[in-house]
């Protein structure tokens, strides 16, 4: 009886970071998918980094990520950060920019 314990705490910490991996690879997947698809021209109009290096800078994260050094490492941490950055500031400003209404 008294192994049981650890045991259960094992199987919850496997659980969650499975969970958290597959969080961090959808979240890097998703990104990476729509900085492929955007044109290269519309990146330094926005005032951000150019395209190729958005691309490089989400799949080094998402390979890293993918071989093992898991979400909760610093590379995974960074790359679901740099995920996050793209989706949330720099895929508002190309949406901006493709549909013409700006910022306000």
């Amino acid at each position: 009886m008294a192994y049981a314990a650890p045991i259960f705490v094992f199987d919850v910490r496997y659980v969650i970071e499975l969970v958290l991996l597959v969080l961090a690879l959808i979240i890097q997947g998703v990104a990476l998918v729509h900085a492929i698809t955007q044109r290269a021209d519309a990146f330094p109009a926005i005032g951000t980094l150019p395209k190729g290096g958005w691309i490089a800078i989400l799949a080094v994260c998402m390979v890293l990520t993918l071989l093992g050094f898991g979400p909760i490492s610093l590379f995974g941490l960074v790359g679901i950060a740099a995920g996050l950055i793209y989706l949330l500031d720099v895929r508002v400003g190309l949406r901006d920019l493709h549909d013409g209404k700006g910022f306000w």
